[in-house]
C-alpha cells in the first residue's frame, strides 16, 4: 500500500481564487462607499429643504398674523391692521421660499 497521503493535502488557495476574492472585496468596499452615504445624503437634504419650506411658510403666515393682530389692538384698526400683515407674512415667506430655493441650486 502506497501511504503517501501528499497528493490528498489540501491545497491553499489558488491564484485565481485569490484575485477573485480580491476584486470582489475592493467592489464591495466601492459600492458601499458610493450607494449608501449618496441616498442618505439626497434623502437628509430633501428632508432637510422641505422642513425649511414648511418653516418659512408656517412662520410667516403666523408672525404676519400675529402683528397685525398687536397693530389692530393698539391702533384700533380692526381688521385691516391684520389682514395688511397676513399678506405682508405671505410675501416675505414666500419671498424667503424663493431666495432659499435658488440658494441650493448652485
Amino acid at each position: 500500500m502506497n501511504d503517501d497521503r501528499s497528493d490528498l493535502a489540501p491545497m491553499g488557495k489558488d491564484e485565481r481564487a485569490k484575485s477573485l476574492d480580491a476584486r470582489l472585496q475592493a467592489a464591495r468596499s466601492r459600492e458601499a462607499g458610493q450607494s449608501v452615504p449618496d441616498t442618505v445624503k439626497a434623502s437628509d437634504d430633501s428632508y432637510r429643504a422641505g422642513n425649511r419650506v414648511l418653516g418659512d411658510l408656517l412662520g410667516g403666515i403666523a408672525g404676519g398674523l400675529f402683528l397685525g393682530w398687536v397693530i389692530d389692538q393698539f391702533a384700533g384698526t380692526r381688521p385691516w391692521g391684520l389682514l395688511v400683515m397676513l399678506f405682508f407674512g405671505i410675501f416675505v415667506a414666500f419671498r424667503n421660499i424663493v431666495r432659499n430655493s435658488g440658494q441650493n441650486q448652485g
